[in-house]
């Protein structure tokens, strides 16, 4: 019987073999024995949970494996996701108060009253409902419309059929019932994260000029400098690597992925890992960001895939002339149009509703700034408009529904170019049959290198060519973003404009732009705003070409392979600089170093351990934790400063490199680096995991990586807490890890790893036991087929319901 019948006659038959005694795992299991298995009728589903607390879901239609996932997500993560839902609301100032800061998950906003004022704003003008009304491809397909109203209906009946254990939230009113529309705009959310997203408190905060003076405008040089660092993905919390390898590389000529996304440990963008199936329409394994009804990242039986954030700019701004006699009214071909005022009511806890107007063009929002270093004051002559093409996009959850059902990489183009859903990431994929995939398919607006050169004002003119952020003539209708024929949305570019490489020996990208995803086969001819050509790379994309184009040399790879570099943990910036570092270090006079406080510090032992460092960030490499406290500082140099031989566009791989040595900020990184380990009382040959490791439940869990200005492949980005030990939390980093590939059965060969567990909840016991994994670097195997699944040893089995 093939796998399609069996899943068939499964579910028709209700999995009654399983849910005669069935019990809920014990993650959800806090209530009585009729909570354990709810009694009623509506929409179910059956959740089969494996090691781990990973459930795989099985349900009749979308409606319902909507159900069974917002249930199960509830029974992980029911505090982040209702804190998540406050935020769509708008209710964030209502419970916790308008001062506080956000967890910044859902938007830049920097406190609690600027985020409510922005999702009420949206919320008010009914911009999601629209978005749900337009037709597919345009907007949402049906069936990713019903997972949504699934999601809600199984999320609100766990929240009323359970005990909440987690003491993020108990007892807390804040926790409620919520909506398909809830649920749509916690997408939409995550869809203007790289736009609006980013501007919500200049948005937010806009005014009309007064008597008072303009506050200053950065100059366009200093414009062109805040714009890079803002936009820069190697700022960012969230980044990744992703490798695929057609079967001209592997040991039986099928394909092969490794995805590595870096994303938040805490909060709203976790991811959390799940297997959905609807018997004969659909079998997929992966993990979805909270909140999202479809998997976001995975595998299939005949397709993996994965994304890493991507550089194309996805908003741009338009310089408004304005009407002399009233600010609020800008010009457009010599017309006067007036601005839409949006006032939002805002509930405040313990104080009057907060009562503010927001200004809006055919352009977009008014904005006062795109953050702190960047700002954009409204004058009497002039203001700025914010384009943000995400802002009409919801096509995300269909994408990636393409993907899950998707037969082939060429399956998961036609769903690229079908749905061109993806608002911020690359996409790169593998299949059973032996192809490679890349794709930066993003939804940017269509600002080709022509229209800004010749619509871009004087600031555009410095931040278009060093971010690819375009300042355009809002006073011209000639220069607003052109459309193309194949879009499906007018002002964006269609699919034909996107970078793509197929069937190469090696695609990969670890968050630079696409110049060098193979690199042998440069891409270029793509316009700025995607990315740049024949610039400098990270360290870590440096290291990763270096890496998988010598896997692919050697050739006769497999999943075992994947699983070897995941955690490497070499160190591409030690194999560049620590031999001459500890050259340098040992020719020092009397062996020592002045601080930046101009204090000398003896180094002499430092250059011992540099020397004998093994150039990983394994937890028990001894000199690590030194080299990347001194490498931190010393990195921050600029380039010319730094390296003896500069980047070279004919040589990008290797160059720069060559330390100098005579760089003056050397003795000063080494000694600060040294005098700072020695007063936290940490040796300078300390192993990494005795001071880089997090605590869970009294139990301490070495971690291995390294930061990005290290390059390391398993990236971490740990919290410095010296007093405490060290590094002794991670902020960011590895997250939601998968090594896959296919032998000649029908099951494909899949490792993964959820390094922070699927629970924030301490009394789950899903709350570190993949971590407790990935600080041994384990992995776990995928149960993905039926009788794997059935073998399990810790399943447990649920048929959950609504009730009447």
């Amino acid at each position: 019987m093939t796998l399609r019948n069996r899943l068939r006659l499964l579910g028709v038959a209700g999995l009654a073999l399983f849910t005669v005694s069935a019990s809920l795992p014990p993650a959800t299991a806090s209530g009585t024995g009729a909570e354990r298995r709810p009694s009623g009728g509506g929409l179910s589903a059956v959740i089969r949970y494996t090691e781990y607390g990973i459930p795989h879901i099985v349900a009749k239609d979308y409606a319902q494996l909507g159900f069974g996932t917002g249930w199960a997500q509830a029974a992980d993560q029911v505090c982040t996701l209702a804190d998540g839902f406050l935020t769509v609301r708008g209710e964030r100032s209502r419970y916790f108060g308008p001062d506080a800061a956000t967890d910044f998950s859902l938007s830049s906003a920097a406190t609690n009253l600027s985020s409510d004022l922005y999702f009420r704003g949206v919320r008010d003008s009914g911009t999601v409902e629209r978005l749900l009304r337009a037709p597919a491809p345009a907007g949402p397909s049906r069936d990713v419309k019903e997972t949504m109203r699934g999601f809600a209906a199984g999320y609100n009946a766990w929240i009323a059929q359970n005990r909440i254990t987690d003491p993020a939230c108990r007892g807390a009113s804040w926790v409620r019932p919520v909506t398909a529309l809830d649920v749509a705009a916690r997408g939409y959310a995550l869809a203007v994260l790289g736009g609006q997203g980013r501007g919500i408190d200049g948005i937010t905060a806009a005014r009309p000029p007064s008597a008072a003076p303009p506050a200053a405008g950065a100059t366009p040089e200093e414009a062109a400098a805040a714009a890079k660092r803002l936009l820069s993905t190697r700022n960012a919390d969230m980044g990744s690597n992703a490798v695929a390898f057609d079967g001209s590389t592997t040991v039986n000529g099928r394909g092969l992925l490794l995805g590595n996304p870096h994303y938040p440990w805490q909060g709203g963008r976790r991811f959390w890992q799940a297997h959905q199936t609807i018997p004969g329409e659909l079998n997929v394994a992966g993990a979805s960001l909270l909140g999202a009804t479809t998997v976001s990242i995975g595998h299939n039986a005949d397709v993996a895939w994965s994304h890493t954030v991507a550089t194309g700019v996805t908003l741009n701004l338009h310089q408004l002339t304005l009407d002399p006699a009233d600010p609020t009214v800008y010009l457009v071909d010599g017309k006067p149009e007036r601005m839409t005022r949006r006032t939002v009511n805002v509930p405040v806890k313990d104080a009057a509703p907060v009562k503010r107007t927001q200004w809006w063009t055919r352009y977009g929002p008014v904005t006062t700034s795109l953050g702190a270093g960047l700002p954009l004051p409204w004058t009497a002559s002039t203001a700025y408009a914010l384009n943000d093409p995400n802002a009409v996009n919801m096509r995300m959850a269909d994408t990636g529904l393409g993907f899950a059902k998707a037969r082939s990489t060429a399956d998961v183009e036609r769903s690229l170019r079908r749905n061109q859903g993806l608002p911020w990431v690359n996409t790169i994929a593998a299949d059973r049959a032996g192809h490679s995939f890349f794709a930066q398919s993003q939804v940017l607006p269509r600002i080709t290198d022509e229209l800004a050169q010749r619509c871009s004002t004087p600031l555009g003119r410095a931040t278009y060519p060093a971010s690819g952020l375009a300042v355009l003539d809002g006073s011209r209708k000639d220069c607003a973003p052109g459309s193309d024929r194949n879009a499906v949305q007018p002002g964006i570019f269609g699919p034909d404009r996107m970078p793509v490489l197929r069937n190469l020996p090696y695609v990969e990208n670890s968050n630079d732009s696409a110049w060098l995803t193979n690199a042998d086969r440069p891409l270029t001819g793509y316009e700025r705003v995607f990315g740049t050509v024949a610039t400098p790379r990270s360290v870590r994309t440096r290291g990763a070409i270096e890496d998988v184009a010598a896997m692919a040399r050697e050739g006769r790879l497999g999943v075992r392979d994947l699983q070897r570099q995941q955690f490497a943990n070499r160190v591409p910036a030690g194999d560049l600089v620590a031999s001459d570092a500890a050259a340098w270090c040992a020719a020092l006079p009397g062996g020592t170093a002045v601080g930046s406080e101009g204090t000398p510090v003896d180094v002499s032992d430092a250059c011992r351990v540099l020397r004998r460092w093994d150039r990983s960030t394994d937890s028990g490499s001894r000199g690590a934790l030194l080299f990347d406290r001194f490498w931190r500082r010393a990195s921050s140099a600029p380039a010319a400063e730094l390296w003896r031989t500069p980047f070279d566009p004919a040589d990008p791989v290797r160059t720069p490199r060559g330390l100098n040595t005579a760089a003056p900020r050397l003795g000063k990184a080494l000694a600060d680096a040294v005098a700072e380990l020695r007063a936290a009382g940490i040796a300078l040959d300390a192993p990494l995991g005795k001071h880089q490791f997090v605590e869970r439940d009294g139990e301490r869990f070495p971690v291995g990586g390294g930061t990005e200005s290290l390059g390391v492949w398993n990236k971490t980005e740990p919290v410095w807490n010296p007093s405490g030990g060290g590094y002794t939390e991670v902020s960011a980093g590895s997250s939601y890890i998968q090594a896959v590939g296919w032998d000649d059965s029908r099951c494909p060969v899949a490792r993964t790893l959820l390094t922070y567990s699927q629970s924030e909840n301490p009394r789950s016991p899903h709350y570190s036991d993949q971590t407790r994994l990935y600080a041994g670097e384990r992995w776990v195997a995928s149960r993905f087929c039926e009788k794997d699944i059935a073998r399990s040893p810790a399943l447990r089995v649920v048929r959950v319901h609504e009730r009447r």
